[in-house]
């Protein structure tokens, strides 16, 4: 059961109000999907070390790593946030060649949703469309699979896959690229000993160039072997299908429908300054977004410039935006979950308050979910704007009675 269910009415926690602003991350992938944890109760070791509060389970398509993640949030006494991602597709930026947030495929949109109801319990219609997007997922990765083992034999490699292999191994329901980065990687790792030997076999797989990575450096590792075999040009690469991309307009439909609040995720800028054609005009794309009814953003300050940063989050926050931060953790890599920018600086006051503000209104839609009322969008998508301060206020009502129980 959802333990907001049990908190108390509306106005007993408007009482214990008081704004205590601490650290959280809004946004991490699980294993469930693909994440640099080896299970879920390695990530609320973590936030017991760095004094997280609050952590938003952010899932590529499911939702099935919801309950336990729930219930050790609960039992660590850490506020959990429930999200989901999607890739989708704006068909319009796709054909005109804009890029959007992915930096390399235009038109393809990563999309959140924040806040869903738990337990999700998506009506027919919605979980024919989740299927869909897996279904054609994990067939696209099975493919890669074939491709994989095609190319093992043509090198001579001494090991091959099979994508039942990597999925019991490695993934849960959806198989994803970084699994066979991981696997291939592995059994690299496995069949050679010395680390001449390993290089030479790398060598092989990357077509004859030498390994650029450390062989200590596992996430730059399984990022090459991603990046050299399994990208586009590689030999493993097989391109995705449609059906795995929804179009914006559906994957907002999906959201609200499983309860949440539609969340765009901005990519930003890179290590050179540069933004993306859709990103680069700050008050433009703000226009674009709130024109499709989304007044929600999340970004993961760790790829940012702190600079580039406020001057994007105050434009926003001054139009009353609800903004989260994460660390993402979507890599081999395992950071630490205190949410900072480019070069481990750490964010200021400010950015820290807003942060904290945007997960109080989360927390407080998914408290009046829990308890079978309206959050802060309405059944057809609509957000209440205008009630934005009341949603803060009661999210810090929601924080701290959760915090002193």
């Amino acid at each position: 059961m959802n333990f907001l269910k049990s908190f108390p009415d509306k106005d007993t926690l408007l009482k214990h109000s008081d704004h205590h602003i601490f650290d959280l991350d809004g946004h991490i992938h699980t294993p469930f999907s693909f994440s640099a944890f080896e299970d879920i109760s390695q990530i609320f070791k973590m936030t017991k070390e760095e004094n997280i509060k609050a952590i938003g389970i952010n899932d590529f398509i499911v939702t099935d790593g919801y309950q336990l993640f729930h219930d050790q949030a609960v039992a660590a006494n850490v506020f959990p946030l429930f999200n989901i991602e999607f890739m989708g597709l704006l068909k319009e930026e796709q054909t005109s060649g804009i890029r959007v947030n992915d930096p390399n495929n235009p038109g393809r949109t990563y999309f959140s949703g924040k806040g869903l109801d738990f337990p999700s319990i998506p009506d027919d219609e919605t979980k024919h469309l989740i299927m869909q997007v897996k279904d054609e997922s994990n067939k696209q990765t099975a493919q890669m699979v074939d491709r994989l083992n095609e190319f093992m034999k043509e090198i001579a490699a001494p090991f091959d896959f099979t994508y039942q292999g990597i999925k019991e191994s490695y993934a849960e329901e959806l198989v994803r690229e970084r699994h066979i980065a991981k696997a291939v990687r592995r059994k690299i790792f496995e069949a050679f000993s010395s680390e001449e030997d390993r290089k030479q076999m790398l060598s092989k797989i990357f077509s004859g160039k030498a390994v650029d990575s450390s062989l200590d450096d596992i996430s730059g590792l399984e990022n090459e072997i991603r990046g050299k075999l399994l990208k586009a040009g590689g030999p493993a690469f097989v391109p995705e299908n449609d059906n795995a991309f929804l179009e914006i307009h559906k994957v907002i439909d999906v959201i609200v429908k499983l309860g949440g609040i539609p969340c765009y995720p901005v990519l930003l800028d890179d290590k050179n300054g540069k933004c993306t054609d859709f990103e680069s005009d700050f008050e433009k794309l703000r226009d674009t977004l709130k024109a499709k009814n989304i007044y929600s953003v999340e970004l993961i300050p760790g790829r940012n410039d702190i600079n580039i940063l406020r001057k994007f989050v105050k434009i926003f926050h001054e139009d009353d935006f609800v903004i989260t931060f994460g660390t993402e953790h979507n890599t081999p890599e395992l950071i630490p979950l205190k949410v900072d920018t480019r070069g481990n600086i750490d964010l200021d006051d400010e950015l820290k308050e807003i942060s904290y503000l945007g997960a109080c209104v989360i927390a407080a839609h998914q408290y009046h979910r829990a308890k079978g009322k309206e959050g802060y969008i309405d059944s057809n998508g609509n957000v209440k704007r205008n009630q934005l301060n009341e949603f803060r206020t009661l999210g810090a009502g929601v924080f701290n009675h959760y915090f002193s129980n």
